[in-house]
């Protein structure tokens, strides 16, 4: 059985999936910023419903970003504490293949470009594809997209940039996400910005990884921010 957590888009989501794929528990409420206080009575309602202890887990799978700061901090945070107190290997999932995972399965888009909010002018971007059911990178094009397109990969193998608002993409594959309509679509390229994302999505996700390559120690279990210094400490910023 896998536990999912996801704190980072905005809301506190967390599920159990059964090894087979059944999902066992799936509940999300809006964040309003009260993430820290919500994910664990969630966690414990969660494994209580579905009669679960975390003992049982196969392992657990948490949304590792990129987005927003403290949302990917407490996902991270609440995942190594449990991986360390109880021996689970972890597995994190890029939000951009959420959104791309959710624009399939709400709406049988097969190849997109995910594109999320990152403010300060830019998205967070990755293109990706059908594969067995899951969405999955697309690392090819990315090379001369950022050429093309003064794209900032977060290191030189990334399937996953930014890019600035108003820009194009290389190709004509749908946007989607909330980032979406912060670029400019080229001629017939659809645009979907409304998608539901949940904790159900990443353990499925998760799942497919965990399969494929395992998961990873507490140590190994780090979020991705793609921006370099996005905040500075009290130090930094000049204060005492």
């Amino acid at each position: 059985m896998f536990l999912a957590l996801d704190t980072v888009f905005g809301q506190c989501s967390v599920a159990i999936v059964s090894d087979t794929g059944a999902v066992l528990y799936n509940e999300s409420q809006a964040g309003n910023r009260m993430q820290t206080q919500q994910i664990l009575p969630m966690i414990d309602a969660a494994l209580s419903q579905a009669g679960v202890t975390l003992d049982q887990l196969t392992a657990l799978v948490f949304n590792r970003g990129a987005g927003a700061f403290s949302g990917i901090r407490i996902n991270t945070a609440v995942v190594q504490a449990l991986s360390v107190a109880h021996d689970l290997p972890c597995v994190g999932i890029s939000s951009l293949q959420i959104l791309a995972q959710a624009a399939f399965e709400q709406q049988q888009i097969e190849q997109c470009y995910a594109a999320h909010d990152a403010r300060m002018k830019q998205v967070y971007l990755g293109a990706f594809a059908l594969e067995s059911g899951i969405m999955q990178p697309l690392t090819l094009e990315l090379p001369s997209a950022v050429a093309a397109l003064t794209m900032t990969p977060s290191e030189p193998a990334s399937a996953e940039c930014l890019l600035d608002y108003e820009k194009s993409t290389p190709l004509k594959l749908a946007l989607v996400g909330d980032g979406a309509p912060l670029l400019t679509a080229q001629d017939g390229q659809p645009v979907l910005e409304t998608l539901q994302t949940d904790a159900a999505i990443v353990a499925r996700l998760g799942m497919a990884q965990f399969a494929k390559e395992g998961g990873v120690s507490a140590e190994q279990a780090l979020p991705v921010y793609l921006r370099n210094h996005a905040w500075k400490t009290l130090k930094e910023q000049g204060k005492a």
